[in-house]
């Protein structure tokens, strides 16, 4: 049996992230892929913590939350009813809402970036990506977006944190683009028009039309 693929979405908050991964998840699909969707934080007791302090329900300073995010992305790996690995292992695909990358980029504005990039890329349980992508959207039509969208915004959810965010985000991906497959995609066109975009970028890494 051939292994799952695993596909990484990143972005900052309000660029459409979950529209083009619902979307391209859909079209594997119809190509006969099985398709795991899922996201982080996670479901676990640990996300949940990582939530609250998110939603501003309980402060907890960079270095807390790279620590959580680490502990549930390993709970996120291999933990046996859900893990990544085990759907990878049993040949499906994995499409994933944010992942260390974007450990990097949030807190990796506060706490030192080095710290934060080794716990997790020196992790033997935490698996790397086949490929990431991610939609670049200027911070200001996205916090436009999330002004239109949101009830409540999230503690990173305003516009001088995202301008950071996209920076270090650029900044990481220079930092590991010999190491790891990342594809940037311009996030600001029409839906459909990022969606063919990301499409051929799915094509290009895996070869084309599945069978």
């Amino acid at each position: 049996m051939n292994k799952g693929r695993f596909i990484v979405f990143e972005g900052i908050d309000g660029s459409g992230k979950g529209t083009q991964i619902d979307l391209l998840v859909s079209e594997m699909k119809k190509r006969g892929r099985q398709v795991y969707q899922t996201a982080e934080p996670t479901s676990s007791a640990t996300g949940g913590l990582i939530r609250d302090a998110l939603g501003g329900l309980q402060k907890r300073d960079a270095y807390e939350l790279s620590a959580l995010f680490l502990t549930d992305r390993i709970f996120h790996n291999v933990n046996e009813v859900n893990g990544i690995k085990q759907f990878l292992e049993k040949g499906t695909d994995v499409v994933c809402d944010r992942y260390y990358y974007s450990s990097f980029a949030y807190q990796g504005i506060d706490a030192d970036l080095k710290w934060v990039m080794e716990l997790n890329l020196g992790c033997q349980e935490i698996l790397r990506p086949d490929l990431c992508i991610f939609l670049d959207a200027d911070a200001d039509a996205c916090d436009e977006r999330i002004e239109n969208n949101r009830f409540e915004r999230e503690i990173y959810e305003n516009l001088s944190a995202q301008k950071k965010i996209r920076k270090r985000f650029l900044e990481v991906f220079e930092m590991l683009k010999d190491r790891e497959n990342i594809q940037i995609i311009n996030g600001t066109g029409k839906i459909d028009q990022v969606a063919k975009e990301v499409l051929a970028v799915y094509d290009s890494v895996f070869g084309g039309k599945d069978r």
